[in-house]
């Protein structure tokens, strides 16, 4: 059983990859567009002093708009860094996306810096990265378990951003397995504890 979920898994990770390799330039920044303004427009942004996003990738809802934003604002913006020798990872705060230097996977991350780990806050929310979601707010990870040891342990807001095309009705997940609070895509903005969408507007 747990054989036949890695496949599935695989192959959805595959099929998620090939969608968002598949847009145009022009349909990814439109896209990338929207869902940013929707997240800083909504309550859960302005409510919150603290933003933990990941670094995104070419393939990736764009986060470093996000970043700048945020920062320019003055909230505090915290980027996860890969922890040596383990499948963990820890947050650290930015003061500037020039700070970020490609380490694990050749992914940007934080210096390890001591005085600027994140070690929890009032107010926080997390930009978490899937290359899918369901409606349920239930994520399709890179398959290496960073973001589900970091959530089993985080208390505060999360939210997935994600193109529409690579929402699914409903995806393997485990018992342990945490869904994000709000998903966010082009087309709708989705409150996942309450099961229902609404059209971009404040959550």
């Amino acid at each position: 059983m747990r054989e036949d979920i890695r496949q599935v898994k695989s192959a959805l990770r595959q099929q998620m990859k090939d969608i968002r390799r598949g847009m145009t330039p022009a349909q990814k920044v439109s896209a990338d567009q929207i869902i940013r303004d929707t997240f800083l427009h909504s309550t859960s942004y302005t409510r919150s002093s603290v933003i933990l996003t990941y670094v995104s990738t070419a393939i990736e809802v764009d986060t470093r708009e996000i970043i700048r934003v945020a920062l320019s604002e003055g909230k505090r913006v915290a980027c996860p860094r890969c922890i040596d020798g383990t499948r963990q990872m820890a947050f650290y705060y930015i003061e500037s996306l020039e700070e970020l230097t490609p380490c694990t996977f050749g992914v940007p991350e934080p210096e390890a810096l001591p005085q600027r780990l994140y070690q929890g806050s009032s107010h926080p929310i997390c930009i978490v990265p899937g290359l899918a979601f369901d409606r349920w707010g239930y994520r399709l990870g890179y398959g290496k378990g960073y973001y589900d040891r970091f959530l089993s342990e985080y208390r505060g807001w999360t939210v997935g951003l994600c193109y529409s095309d690579c929402v699914e009705y409903k995806l393997p997940h485990g018992h342990y397995d945490r869904a994000v609070d709000r998903l966010i895509t082009e087309k709708y903005l989705r409150r996942c504890a309450e099961g229902r969408s609404v059209r971009r507007k404040s959550m």
